[in-house]
């Protein structure tokens, strides 16, 4: 029997290292699912409960294995369904390929059900690749470019495959004029700045009495050669939330988060640094970064695009994070004066010994700090960590100490709702022999989050290790969202879009076979979290968490006292149950000034 188009394209999947698929199925590509039928043993298909879904594992896989991730849907719907989560991928920089289906080729034009323009529809997601197969010998070369380019660019790339070419007779191409012979294989290059241009930097350096280190996602790999520069310069390292596990917190330099759920100890390094180091980050709020012109910018950054945009930087290396901080690490000088990283590292313990205090506060019933507070130091080792978008992405930011040997991510960029549990499965399959955690809002959770845990009830026996925890912080609000709105708005909580439908999570879970933890009380949480690590499969902790927790830190809300003042005095009481100070004085400040 003579190979159609299909299994030629698994095929040469396999050839690329491609393990597993994350799809839905459709007409628009039941060619291709009959091939994956008949390769089952060689590539896995994961059926997730929606097309968004899969594209977001695409993501997360690329994000925990550095391979490309692969997501496949059907024409018409499920097409537009993967936008989401390829966006996602795009706007993170990483790499994954879009296989879609498509109408028969002869009914283009026609208004076919379902026909959509497909290139259209992806050209910006995937605009550094996108085409659409017409003849059986492009499939070899839509394959190599699409993943080749998808490995080069750090981005998405997508095919799209008609439904009656993927039945046809695979032939490859001839020999002869006008035709495409690739092959299969990607090696990166290294990337190291100019010479002239790493003495710049190494002179700025070292003329700076205060080094502050700004790390995000791409500093990952260079772990090793930060903790050299922060040592050598007496600096200290803050960590943009992509770039979590860039360095463990127990290092007593390493200031955590930045930004609007940063540590104070980022934040004071910031203002009172003379240079900055930004490696591998786009962090993007301005106003967290040195004041203009109060300290002298060197950035390490691959992408030449993402170069001097968050703040003027006198120097701008281009180069791989680990291979240019190799190269610059011998013009730096040693600094003898360890005042500067002295102070920051009073500064971290004072902010550790805060975000304690913080957790052991009475709430209404249960403080979401403290959930975080106590899961920190019984994480397992080398366990793997995924924060929805949301108020959790706060308190993981806040009180998760990376510790060597982890993983974390979270949608960066984009920062879409929903992505915490399908990061957590597409972890499970590409790691299943470690522990793995979501963190995800009861929003949600209802958004794809429930769906998603059937997926979970229908492969987590596949899995070496069972061990994945979804904490559900049920507060029956959208709050992070209604906490901007106080804050950055001056409108007081809006019942009508904020408040969530009520929902058992852990009933929900113990209906389809997973264990379901409920916390209604603070001294609940410990025998829940310990009841969770030692269960023998999937669990989901139902945390009845009050809203009314600032989700910013005290300090950086202090900046919104006014607008937080002027919601209250609209009737929104409730926001200033649990204001913690400095934040608590200002509001009062505020208060009294609108009565007078």
């Amino acid at each position: 029997m003579k190979e159609n188009v299909s299994d030629f394209l698994v095929k040469r999947l396999q050839a690329w290292g491609v393990k597993r698929i994350f799809g839905y199925p459709g007409d628009g590509i039941n060619g291709i699912m009959g091939a994956l039928n008949r390769a089952s043993e060689t590539i896995d298909f994961v059926q997730v409960r929606h097309e968004e879904m899969a594209s977001l594992m695409a993501c997360a896989h690329a994000k925990f294995t550095k391979q490309v991730g692969v997501c496949l849907a059907t024409s018409g719907p499920g097409a537009i369904h993967l936008l989401n989560g390829l966006y996602d991928a795009k706007l993170d920089h990483q790499p994954v390929v879009a296989i879609v289906g498509q109408k028969a080729l002869k009914s283009l034009g026609g208004n076919s059900q379902q026909e959509i323009d497909l290139m259209s529809l992806f050209k910006d997601v995937a605009s550094e690749y996108i085409q659409m197969a017409v003849d059986p010998a492009q499939i070899r070369h839509l394959i190599d470019r699409a993943f080749r380019i998808a490995l080069s660019q750090r981005t998405v790339t997508c095919i799209i495959i008609p439904n009656d070419l993927q039945t046809k007779e695979y032939e490859n191409p001839p020999h002869e004029h006008q035709t495409i012979h690739s092959g299969v294989g990607f090696s990166a290059p290294r990337v190291i700045p100019q010479k002239n241009d790493l003495l710049r930097a190494a002179e700025i350096i070292n003329d700076g009495k205060r080094v502050a280190i700004l790390v995000g996602s791409g500093a990952i790999h260079a772990a090793e050669e930060v903790k050299q520069v922060a040592d050598l310069l007496g600096a200290g390292v803050a960590k943009a939330f992509l770039g979590k596990a860039a360095l463990p917190d127990d290092l007593p330099y390493v200031t955590g988060a930045i930004g609007l759920f940063g540590s104070n100890a980022s934040h004071y390094m910031m203002q009172n640094c003379d240079t900055l180091l930004m490696i591998g980050s786009s962090f993007p709020y301005a106003e967290f970064l040195p004041e203009e012109g109060k300290a002298r910018g060197i950035q390490i950054e691959l992408d030449g695009r993402m170069q001097s945009i968050r703040y003027p930087m006198e120097v701008n290396l281009t180069g791989d994070s680990a291979e240019t901080l190799q190269a610059l690490l011998p013009l730096l000088n040693k600094k003898t004066d360890r005042t500067w990283q002295q102070q920051i590292e009073q500064q971290v313990k004072d902010w550790w010994n805060l975000v304690q205090e913080y957790a052991s506060h009475p709430a209404n019933p249960v403080n979401p700090r403290l959930l975080f507070q106590e899961l920190s130091p019984r994480l397992p080792d080398n366990c793997i960590l995924a924060s929805d978008s949301g108020s959790s992405s706060s308190w993981t930011a806040q009180h998760i100490r990376i510790r060597e040997g982890m993983q974390f991510s979270v949608s960066g960029t984009l920062a879409t709702m929903g992505c915490a549990v399908p990061y957590a499965i597409a972890a499970k399959f590409a790691h299943p022999n470690r522990a793995v955690f979501a963190f995800v809002g009861d929003g949600a959770m209802q958004m794809g989050g429930n769906d998603e845990l059937l997926t979970i009830q229908k492969y987590w026996r596949h899995w070496q290790n069972p061990q994945l925890i979804v904490l559900v912080l049920n507060n029956r609000d959208l709050n992070f969202v209604t906490w901007e709105q106080r804050l950055m708005q001056g409108e007081p909580k809006f019942d009508d879009s904020q408040v969530l439908p009520d929902f058992n999570y852990a009933q929900y879970a113990e209906n389809i076979g997973l264990i379901g933890i409920r916390v209604e009380q603070p001294d609940q949480v410990i025998p829940a979290l310990e009841k969770a690590l030692q269960a023998d499969r999937p669990v989901v902790i139902d945390a009845l968490t009050d809203p009314e927790i600032l989700v910013f830190t005290p300090q950086v809300a202090t900046k919104f006292a006014s607008e937080l003042a002027e919601a209250i005095n609209k009737g929104d009481t409730a926001a200033q149950q649990h204001l913690e100070e400095p934040l608590r004085h200002a509001v009062q400040e505020e208060i009294k000034k609108e009565k007078e």
